[in-house]
């Protein structure tokens, strides 16, 4: 007997909040910036300012997030001793989100800016990402400017986020990765989406995809050092069509990696 492999049926594909519900499980706890603030400056001179409360946070941006002034919620992970990764899932805005990774010593950052688009596009995927290098008011930025990296590019690694969560990335160039769920509702699904990877320090690499198939992009923070944990969110639409935020986070485990002797990817 020939056992027959088949592509997942389409109709069986699943919804982003299908296979988010749980993510988060093994991520790393959530830390209050309640009493704090910081402002950054952006690599195009566009500003935001925050000021943290204990579940929400009022800001206000100039420039290229727009003229803005509001209080939304937000969600911070201290990733490591001096790193913050925080989200405003907006509720102020109809389908976007801010990310922002900084760092308490280097006084660096990293902005991300997630927009699900009005309409579909086919081939495109529906959630955009825009990203910034900024510097915080901690101090006096050191250290090297977080941008693009070819770092990831060849390395294959596993991602634990729940007992029912493992997926697998492989990181085939600077504009895509391909993925495969391996245990989970989406089991057997897989695909190559766009990504994008910036170093921020050594050992940390802000990861994000935006997907083809479904309208959801996410941003990782994914920590390749001692600790090799992520924490990341989601932003897309889920089956009833609406937007939804949701966090994820897990153990990162290391398959391996390869070179290329010649010609190099992209």
């Amino acid at each position: 007997m020939t056992d027959t492999i088949t592509d997942p049926a389409l109709d069986e594909w699943r919804s982003y909040d299908e296979f988010a519900a749980g993510i988060d499980s093994y991520r790393l706890p959530a830390v209050s910036l309640a009493g704090t603030g910081i402002r950054l400056t952006l690599d195009d001179d566009s500003t935001i300012a925050l000021d943290f409360a204990a579940d929400t946070v009022s800001w206000s941006a100039n420039g290229s997030l727009g003229s803005a002034q509001s209080i939304d919620p937000y969600d911070a992970v201290a990733v490591r001793e001096n790193v913050v990764f925080v989200n405003l899932p907006l509720s102020s805005r109809e389908r976007e989100s801010i990310t922002i990774v900084y760092s308490t010593t280097s006084h660096r950052a990293v902005v991300t800016h997630s927009q699900i688009a009005a309409e579909e596009i086919e081939g495109t995927p529906r959630v955009h990402q825009t990203f910034w290098s900024a510097v915080t008011d901690g101090g006096t930025p050191s250290g090297d400017v977080p941008a693009p990296s070819r770092d990831l590019i060849g390395k294959r690694n596993l991602y634990r986020y729940s007992p029912e969560h493992l997926y697998e990335h492989v990181y085939v160039s600077s504009q895509r990765y391909a993925w495969q769920c391996l245990e989970g509702v989406q089991r057997g699904h897989g695909d190559m989406d766009l990504s994008t990877v910036w170093k921020f320090d050594d050992g940390l690499y802000l990861f994000c995809f935006r997907e083809f198939r479904i309208a959801v992009a996410s941003v990782w923070l994914h920590d390749l050092g001692y600790q090799l944990m992520t924490t990341g969110v989601f932003l897309g639409l889920n089956g009833a069509g609406e937007s939804e935020h949701s966090r994820g986070g897990g153990h990162i485990y290391p398959l391996g990696s390869v070179s290329y002797p010649d010609a190099q990817p992209v």
